[in-house]
This record gives C-alpha cells, sequence and structure tokens, in this order.
C-alpha cells in the first residue's frame, strides 16, 4: 500500500521509440505510477539532455534498455509518495536522483536509495546541473585523480555540462585549468578561470606545452580512442589521465564493444608502463557488478557535497537552455548543436 496519493492520475511521458532523429520522439500521456517497495515518486521539476540520451537515440550507450523507454539521466523532483515500508518522512521533500533512464516525464520512479536532498533555496534548474555531471567532475578530479592545489589540469570539453563544472571545482581548489572549446566560448571559459585553447587547432598539444612546458598532472578526455593519446603524451611525471567517455564515435558505424574492451587494454597497458604515468577509465555506475551498496554510498555522499558546493555558491550553474518538457525535440536538437556552453535542462 502505498503511504501517500500522487496528486494527479495522469503523467506526460517522452518516448524514445527507436533509433530515430530528434524529431522523431513522441509525446504520451497515461496513468501516474506507483511507486513499489524501494521507489519514491517525484513531482519532475528539472532533467536535463546529456550525452548518454545523444547515443541512447542512435542506440549506441552501452546497457540502455531495449526501445521503446523514456530517456532522461537524472532529475530534480518533489516526492510524491513512498513504496510499501518506505520512509514517509521523505513526502514533501525536493530530492535530486540519477535515474539512467525515466526523468523526461512529469512523474518519475526513482529507487529511495538513491536520492539526495536538494538544499533550501537552490533553483531545481541549477541543482539539476550538477547531480550526474557535478558527481562526475568530484570523483574524477578527487578521487581518481587526486588532483591537489597548485597542480595543472587539462580538460578537453571545457564547456560541456561536466567540463565547466569541473574546471569550476579544480578552480576552487587551487588547481590551474586549461580547457579546449571552440573559440566563441573561450570568453566565458576565461570568466570561470579557464585558459582556453581552440579544440579545432591543429596542434592542440604544441598550444598546451607553451602553457605548461613540464605537461599537466592530469588530463580529463571524453573523446575516447581518437585522443587518448595525445592525452597520455601529454601527461608530466605522475600524472594520469581520465577517460570518461567515447563521445568520437557517437555517429560511427563501428561495434562499440570491441573499440571499448580495446580502449580499456591501452589504458591498463599504459599504466604498467615504468614511466610513473596513469590512465584509466571513469564508470559513473562503478560498483554496479561488485561493491554497489559502497559504491552507492560514495554517489549519495559525493552528490551531496556538490550540491553543497552550488548552495554556497563555490559553484555556478552552467545552463545552456532551458525548455519546457513538451519541446524535448528542441532540447534535443539544441544540446545536440556545436557550440553548447553548460547543459540543456527539461522543466515541466
Amino acid at each position: 500500500m502505498i503511504t501517500a496519493a500522487p496528486n494527479t492520475q495522469i503523467t506526460k511521458q517522452i518516448i524514445l521509440p527507436g533509433v530515430v532523429a530528434p524529431s522523431g520522439l513522441q509525446v504520451r500521456q497515461v496513468s501516474a505510477p506507483e511507486p513499489a517497495a524501494g521507489q519514491v515518486l517525484l513531482r519532475m521539476e528539472a532533467s536535463g539532455v546529456s550525452f548518454a540520451e545523444k547515443a541512447m537515440r542512435r542506440g549506441r550507450y552501452p546497457g540502455q534498455p531495449k526501445f521503446p523507454f523514456v530517456p532522461g539521466y537524472d532529475v530534480v523532483g518533489t516526492v510524491l509518495a513512498v513504496g510499501p515500508g518506505g520512509d514517509r518522512a521523505l513526502v514533501g521533500q525536493r530530492v535530486a536522483a540519477a535515474l539512467k533512464t525515466g526523468g523526461w516525464a512529469t512523474h518519475v520512479l526513482a529507487p529511495a536509495d538513491e536520492v539526495v536532498p536538494v538544499p533550501e533555496g537552490v533553483a531545481a534548474s541549477d541543482a539539476e546541473t550538477v547531480i550526474v555531471n557535478g558527481v562526475t567532475a568530484w570523483q574524477m578530479l578527487f578521487s581518481k585523480a587526486k588532483a591537489k592545489a597548485g597542480q595543472t589540469i587539462l580538460v578537453l570539453g571545457a564547456s560541456s555540462g561536466v567540463g565547466t563544472i569541473l574546471a569550476q571545482l579544480a578552480i576552487a581548489n587551487g588547481i590551474r585549468v586549461i580547457g579546449t572549446a571552440s573559440p566563441r566560448q573561450h570568453a566565458a571559459l576565461k570568466a570561470l578561470g579557464v585558459e582556453p585553447i581552440d579544440y579545432a587547432d591543429p596542434d592542440v598539444a604544441a598550444r598546451v606545452r607553451a602553457l605548461s612546458p613540464r605537461g599537466v598532472d592530469a588530463v580529463f578526455d571524453h573523446l575516447g580512442p581518437t585522443s587518448i593519446r595525445q592525452s597520455f603524451a601529454l601527461l608530466a611525471q605522475g600524472g594520469i589521465l581520465v577517460v570518461y567517455g567515447i563521445a568520437a564515435d557517437l555517429d560511427k558505424k563501428t561495434a562499440l564493444a570491441p573499440r571499448f574492451l580495446k580502449l580499456l587494454a591501452t589504458l591498463a597497458f599504459w599504466s604498467a608502463l615504468p614511466n610513473g604515468r596513469r590512465a584509466m577509465f571513469y564508470d559513473f555506475w562503478e560498483g554496479m557488478l561488485t561493491g554497489a551498496a559502497a559504491a552507492k554510498q560514495r554517489r549519495r555522499e559525493d552528490m551531496a557535497k556538490v550540491l553543497a558546493q552550488l548552495s554556497a555558491g563555490a559553484i555556478k550553474p552552467v545552463i545552456a537552455a532551458t525548455y519546457p518538457l513538451s519541446d524535448a525535440v528542441a532540447a534535443m536538437e539544441r544540446a545536440e548543436a556545436r557550440g553548447l556552453f553548460g547543459k540543456v535542462v527539461i522543466v515541466p
């Protein structure tokens, strides 16, 4: 038995029916879901468009569900109901949650053990920008790279949703940031404290070396196989390459699994070389097969830390554009356009 009744019996959902262009997204109205044990029902206040949705609509995101399904990797919303045996104190709270799918709907089911309270006074759209993006940036910077004040890092795609948060967290902690981006984004990056380089420069490596002759202490690379060799070569002694995506393969027709396995093997091989440099792949869902409970707890703790940084003003939300749920097609098209600075947010 549900401990609190939903506010409405109807929910609007955006459906990804198959491998389609953004215009192929569909709108569906169905009965509002009821939370099962271990779930909460949220009234969605903000979701977003990330790299995951871009990959999923092409059928190229590892582990995505079978079509059709509701996309939406993360969500901010108010708890309307909890499942049987759930904590009734959650009802009425505004929370954030990482989902992988399901966020593009007016009513969203979320795992009760994944939700994190949103600090009072933080707008839902602002909080949305730092859920998955913020946890990814925090964990890569501090848990994986173990970056420290006085070091220099290179962020590929510094104008992206992850890149803008990663850069701000680094700069707030005394870490120098060099970032690649389109020239149209350079002024905004400089305002954040980033030293920008044109991502299309034919000799990005030379530009980085000019700014940091000894190399950099960490590189954060979302492009994958096409750029990792250059990224690894830019590391200083003791540096680390953190790869967190294979965006350059998004529109290729080659099978992803062999490319990904080769990527992991390459990173492992480089880490084993006696040159004092390391390389690794970062997975947001780390621990899903082993140590899942501990990994989940770390995600929640780190999400709370990033939300606290946002609440305190140590980092600022970077929103590229905001669209209503009914205009998800335009939201997806905007998110896939070149020159994006920050994250596209969807509101009900």
